[in-house]
């Protein structure tokens, strides 16, 4: 019985990266002897066996076969005569078919170091094409790391992206993916290999729908409302960690993918129209609420948070309570993070400064520094008092911006 470190945290090694998680494959041995030696049973589908101690997942080694339509249709084999190179060839790009013995010595058999070292993506075998949930992690791993698809690999993807076994994707695992993109350090790179293989407008339409769609140039040197959402994204990279604010840029703009060609390059009325398809895709990919809720007001207030400083203060107040600042700061935060990066992402205003984000900011702490308690001390209660705490709202924001005038 022999056991190796495969995968990830071997790839994750090799590129200076924290190992969060460790997976082995073991060689030569069967079920029953992993339970002779305290190995817990988990996993229906192929043996998996948690260590005693560590807890680490361990799997026989195994090959598999496609025997059903999509992701899930494969069927496995294990025996102490299936080899490591075997269990290896199964796997989906080099870089996670590397292998490490207990003496620390690397198992490379498909050249996954080289890869690693140039920043390819490459398929191991041309069993890649079996599983449509590849065209995902090859579009996240390339997120993750930046890395370049190889020509190769890109023409099996394209090859799944125009069969229908896209369809087959379970929309939580689409959800996952996404996801997992969005907290790498180049989430852009996940639209495009995905717009390059073709699997962009069958999984996200509405994304797709914005390449080739006009904006007025005097606003948007870029033009292209699709390479505006990719210089969007990037800017969100450069502001915040956070996957809620990078989703929301990523959608913050569907709305202009259904204006009337009659209508462009004006997108008057976007704003809403985003709402609608931001629901929509959330719906279908189970998206958790907290994403679309923020989504919704980004796509919803973005242009308002653009032009904060040409308003009054009644309004300004209007559009505070809109979004709910005065309950929820912190996705108020996140708000203006997400406004700047869509600032940012034009041609040519990749630094300039944001200020509507500490205007706004300093206008909800004027409102919020009004005291609610010493109204109440002077007899106020009820619809009074609301309207009372209101006045002196409008009136803290218009001394702030008396203020920022001076």
């Amino acid at each position: 019985m022999q056991t190796y470190l495969v995968g990830g945290a071997v790839r994750d090694k090799l590129l200076g990266l924290t190992v969060k998680d460790r997976d082995w494959v073991v060689v030569g041995t069967t079920p029953e002897e992993m339970i002779e030696n305290g190995f817990k049973a988990v996993g229906n589908d192929f043996p998996v066996f948690l260590h005693p101690e560590s807890k680490e997942e361990y799997a026989l080694a195994r090959t598999e076969r496609k025997s059903g339509k999509g992701y899930k249709g494969f069927t496995f084999h294990t025996s102490p005569e299936v080899t490591l190179e075997e269990d290896l060839k199964r796997r989906d790009l080099t870089i996670n078919a590397i292998a490490e013995d207990e003496n620390g010595k690397l198992i490379d058999p498909y050249g996954g170091q080289s890869d690693l070292q140039e920043g390819i993506l490459r398929h191991v075998s041309p069993a890649f094409i079996e599983d449509p949930l590849r065209v995902l992690r090859v579009a996240r791993f390339a997120a993750l790391f930046g890395f370049k698809v190889a020509p190769e690999t890109m023409s099996l993807l394209k090859e799944i992206s125009d069969s229908d076994e896209l369809d087959s994707l379970v929309p939580e695992r689409v959800w996952t993916e996404l996801e997992k993109a969005l907290s790498g350090n180049y989430p852009a790179r996940f639209i495009l290999v995905l717009r390059s293989c073709n699997a962009l407008a069958k999984l996200f339409p509405e994304i797709e729908a914005l390449f080739g769609v006009p904006q007025p140039e005097i606003y948007h040197p870029e033009i292209d409302t699709g390479l505006h959402t990719i210089m969007s994204l990037n800017q969100s990279t450069r502001l915040t960690d956070d996957t809620m604010v990078r989703f929301s840029v990523l959608v913050h703009d569907l709305g202009k993918g259904t204006t009337p060609k009659d209508k462009l390059p004006n997108h008057h009325g976007h704003e809403n129209r985003g709402v609608k398809l931001i629901d929509k895709l959330c719906r279908r990919y189970r998206i958790p609420n907290k994403y679309r809720e923020l989504a919704n007001c980004v796509s919803k207030f973005h242009l308002d948070c653009h032009r904060i400083q040409e308003m009054k203060p009644e309004t300004i107040l209007k559009k505070l309570e809109q979004l709910d600042a005065f309950r929820r700061p912190e996705r108020f935060q996140q708000f203006l993070i997400a406004c700047e990066a869509d600032a940012r992402g034009r041609a040519g205003f990749e630094n300039r400064d944001y200020p509507q984000t500490e205007y706004f900011q300093k206008a909800l702490d004027a409102a919020n520094s009004v005291d609610g308690s010493s109204l109440q001390g002077k007899g106020l209660e009820g619809k009074k008092l609301g309207q009372e705490i209101k006045k002196q709202q409008i009136k803290n924001i218009e001394l702030f911006l008396n203020k920022n005038k001076d």
